[in-house]
């Protein structure tokens, strides 16, 4: 395969990445666009479907240009993205129905608070391995095929195509061919059944959805289609890895086994377990869904997700005005005053995992008259390893299992400071690798291994920074537990 190259498309909450990959699996060329976030008086969160896929298209067209390689030894294509984000589409024409529901929204809790009242939340879990929850497409579906005009006719006629930005891209990438979805992302839509491995008629009936109107769904290293990225390239290529981004990062991470735990820290954060090929359901408020399954073998794990983590660097910077740039919150936060007990909840749109409270709302709690912007900022720094740390808790006693290491990737692994303070409050040795894109690597990785590019030594290509404890176990302890105070301060049954 000497001289061929793989795409990776990481289409993200925030933007969309190409990456490119030899056939030796190293990245040597990424581009990025960001898109519109678009949030209106209610605080409701939305993406322009055609905006995510016009912006596509040019960063692949760019990845190429500027790489400057031979479109022609372009071999194939994998893509990941942003999970529970929702939308609709005509099936005849490939226009969208309206803007996609990301999946910080909550406009849908109505919707969910309603089917809770019939007394089905709990066999939607036991079938899904989901509490009921906003969080996840089948009340954000449910919500367009609602208030959405022409969505539900289009959908008895059998003319609608409805799901996450995989099956989007995926559709327009191959002008219309393949509608189809992987098993990783259809398990992330509480509409799946996780032990029966198909769309669940009864919990499609219960959000008022046919099942027969979702996507296919395909083994995440299957071949998807064919797509020339509009004719940008000479000939139809394979889209032969699909992920759902936090997949993605575990699968690229080499997180194959029982017991390996990555975290994603991006705009929000996805923590994920690997327990292998048999399901445990959570009785401590993290849920169950696939990996993927590959070559006809399932994977599962326990996962749990915070909808503000590196949103919360954003906020500090956009709309407080506390730092002009990212950078600035490891200097700050190491000259804050280590005695200031202010904690920050980052509930702007309630409490994901384990908490699971729509409801809940943010909150600075701790805070004296010496706070200041400094203690603000490092407490929103800390705020994100608490989340994550909660997560890794409950992880840790559903699987029965000590949690040593938590293999970490993202942006914000940037900053030592959060990351050792992540090492200190979990407890655990933190592996940080030195690429940031494990989101996209993963697919890549997966197209790979698909189109004969490599085996499974492709994983050992990450090379990591290690983080150990530093800070004494009964400090951390009470760091923690004034976290918790914090918290149940916000919750709205309190």
């Amino acid at each position: 395969m000497n001289g061929k190259y793989l795409i990776s498309i990481d289409q993200s909450t925030q933007g969309t990445k190409a990456l490119l990959f030899d056939s030796s699996g190293n990245l040597i060329k990424r581009t990025d666009k960001a898109h519109e976030q678009i949030v209106n008086e209610k605080g409701w969160v939305s993406h322009d479907p055609s905006e995510i896929y016009e912006n596509t298209l040019e960063v692949v067209r760019r990845l190429i240009e500027e790489a400057g390689i031979d479109k022609a030894f372009v071999a194939g294509v994998g893509i990941c993205n942003q999970r529970e984000t929702s939308l609709a589409w005509d099936r005849v024409t490939g226009e969208p129905l309206g803007l996609a529901i990301v999946w910080q929204c909550a406009r849908a809790v109505d919707i969910c608070e309603r089917v809770e009242k019939t007394g089905q939340a709990e066999k939607i879990r036991e079938k899904t391995g989901m509490n009921l929850s906003p969080y996840f497409p089948a009340s954000k579906i449910a919500w367009i095929l609602e208030n959405v005009e022409g969505a539900k006719e289009k959908a008895d006629a059998g003319q609608l195509c409805h799901g996450t930005i995989d099956s989007w891209l995926i559709y327009k990438l191959t002008k219309g061919k393949s509608y189809k979805t992987d098993y990783s992302n259809a398990s992330r839509t509480q509409l799946f059944n996780i032990f029966e491995l198909k769309w669940d008629e009864e919990i499609c009936e219960m959000f008022g959805i046919d099942a027969k109107n979702m996507a296919e769904v395909c083994d995440s290293n299957s071949n998807f289609g064919e797509t020339d990225f509009e004719g940008f390239l000479p000939h139809p290529v394979p889209i032969h890895g699909v992920l759902g981004d936090s997949h993605g990062a575990l699968f690229g991470q080499g997180c194959l086994n029982p017991g390996m735990i990555k975290s994603t820290y991006g705009t929000g954060s996805s923590i994920m377990m690997n327990i292998g090929e048999n399901p445990v359901l959570s009785t401590h408020g993290v849920v169950t869904s696939l990996a993927w399954r590959m070559d006809g073998k399932v994977n599962y794990v326990l996962e749990g997700n915070l909808n503000y983590t590196g949103a919360v660097i954003t906020w500090l910077k956009d709309d407080m005005g506390l730092i002009t740039s990212p950078a600035e919150t490891q200097k700050l936060a190491e000259e804050a005053s280590k005695d200031d007990q202010t904690y920050l909840v980052p509930a702007f749109s309630g409490l994901g995992a384990p908490y699971w409270d729509s409801r809940a709302e943010a909150a600075v709690v701790g805070m004296t008259r010496t706070t200041k912007k400094a203690e603000v900022v490092k407490a929103g720094l800390e705020c994100i390893a608490y989340q994550i740390t909660d997560i890794v808790k409950a992880m840790s006693e559903d699987a029965g299992v000590k949690v040593e290491e938590l293999r970490v990737d993202g942006g914000p692994t940037r900053n030592e400071y959060l990351i050792q303070f992540q090492s200190d409050i979990a407890e655990a040795v933190v592996q940080v690798p030195d690429a940031e894109e494990l989101s996209g690597i993963g697919p890549a990785y997966a197209a790979g291994i698909a189109l004969g590019f490599w085996g499974e030594e492709i994983f050992q290509k990450l090379k990591r920074r290690r983080y150990e404890p530093h800070m004494a176990s009964e400090t951390a302890d009470q760091k923690y537990a004034g976290w918790k105070k914090a918290v149940a301060r916000v919750l709205a049954e309190v």
